[in-house]
């Protein structure tokens, strides 16, 4: 492999979030391999002060603080005809630092993560383009578009219908285009129409020496009347909010009709409005950002995730089964991950069976135990990262020459 470009939307540092783990352990592997460059965004504090993580890694790199609202970057984006997602991340900075390494280094291969970052790949270059778009966001669009209301239910169509025609150019474009799951590279691959463009799975690892359930110390709820549920995640990002909205209203009553000291934690960072209003529910307690997630997940009686809305594979029921937990998740949140339902963790097809499958472990510890020594077995023998980029370093260790133009 020669010198890469890596072009990212968010700072991989620190791999505190399901996009950044990702984006991690790829950008890690690959600059094992060879000089990598980095172009990315950061949008916090915690993202800039990262940037000396970066610096490590990085043969060079450029950090840009990415400021423009999603209000902004919408009205922006409305005279232009271009998809939201695309305006939201334009940086001509990005675009100056690309022209110049291109023109100063010997860059074979550009590797774009995150579907939006493909707007910087210039006509003129002529090597191998690797992207990672992870999950259909334009699939994701379109499923908001069928639930929102009123004027945002147009403008979630918009961005399905502009960046799902960006997503098909841009796939065109590469030699290698990739999602974190075979369904979501089947769906690609149909509304595509085109076999001749190569589209390939790799499915999320997980790091299981520190997602181990040893010596991690008790949560604050250890002790205490439960059982106590878990869910993780960004909690300003509307799938999850949705989540545990529809969780806290729709099965978590039915848990505590028979068990009423059964407690539901929602733990992550930003809690919306809408997820801190939830606090005023019976059983419910909204934990926020915490020190250490590990804790929370090793203790909890069972983890939870009842996502409605989910694209690729889901972080959270990785961490939790590698955690030795009995996961218990919707369809949607199981989608992509091979393992057995009933034996590994339980896939719930509505809130009903959802509510029966808590209380069925719930009376039964010594089974939900079982499943959860179950769930880190499978981790640690099919979901090391190791194991899950080896196609794809094994794609790129080919000479250029050897590698399929792009269609």
């Amino acid at each position: 492999m020669g010198e890469l470009l890596f072009l990212a939307h968010r700072i991989p540092f620190p791999p505190d979030r399901g996009d950044k783990i990702r984006s991690c352990a790829i950008l890690k592997a690959l600059a094992a391999r060879g000089p990598v460059h980095v172009a990315t965004f950061g949008e916090t504090d915690a993202d800039m002060a990262a940037e000396v993580e970066l610096a490590w890694t990085a043969t060079t790199h450029l950090l840009v603080r990415r400021t423009i609202s999603n209000l902004r970057a919408g009205l922006n984006a409305l005279p232009t005809g271009k998809p939201v997602s695309l305006v939201a991340f334009e940086s001509q900075d990005i675009r100056h630092y690309v022209s110049r390494l291109l023109a100063t280094r010997p860059i074979d291969t550009i590797f774009v993560y995150s579907g939006q970052m493909a707007q910087f790949i210039p006509p003129s270059f002529s090597g191998r383009v690797v992207i990672d778009f992870v999950d259909m966001d334009s699939a994701k669009f379109a499923a908001y578009a069928k639930a929102a209301p009123g004027p945002m239910k147009l403008v979630n169509a918009r961005e399905a219908r502009l960046l799902g025609a960006f997503e098909r150019e841009m796939a065109r474009r590469a030699h290698l285009a990739i999602f974190s799951s075979p369904t979501e590279v089947a769906e690609f691959r149909l509304g595509l129409g085109d076999p001749s463009v190569r589209v390939e799975p790799i499915v999320n690892g997980i790091d299981t020496v520190f997602y181990d359930p040893a010596d991690i110390g008790d949560a604050p709820y250890a002790g205490t009347p439960g059982p106590h549920l878990v869910f993780t995640g960004q909690m300003d990002y509307a799938p999850n909010v949705d989540a545990v909205v529809h969780f806290a209203e729709a099965v978590l009553p039915l848990v505590r009709a028979q068990h009423p000291a059964a407690r539901f934690h929602i733990v992550g960072r930003n809690p919306s409005p809408a997820v801190k209003a939830l606090a005023a529910h019976p059983g419910v307690k909204v934990e926020g950002p915490v020190d250490d997630i590990r804790p929370w997940i090793g203790s909890a009686d069972m983890v939870v995730a009842p996502l409605r809305i989910a694209r690729g594979i889901q972080n959270k029921v990785l961490e939790a089964m590698a955690m030795a937990r009995p996961v218990i998740a919707s369809s949607a949140a199981a989608e992509g991950i091979v393992a057995q339902s009933g034996e590994h963790f339980v896939v719930a097809r509505d809130d009903a069976v959802m509510a029966e499958a808590i209380l069925t472990l719930a009376a039964d510890p010594v089974r939900a135990s079982a499943m959860g020594i179950a769930a880190r077995e499978h981790m640690l023998r099919h979901y090391q990262w190791d194991a899950q980029l080896a196609p794809l370093l094994a794609w790129l260790d080919q000479p250029p020459a050897l590698v399929p133009s792009a269609a």
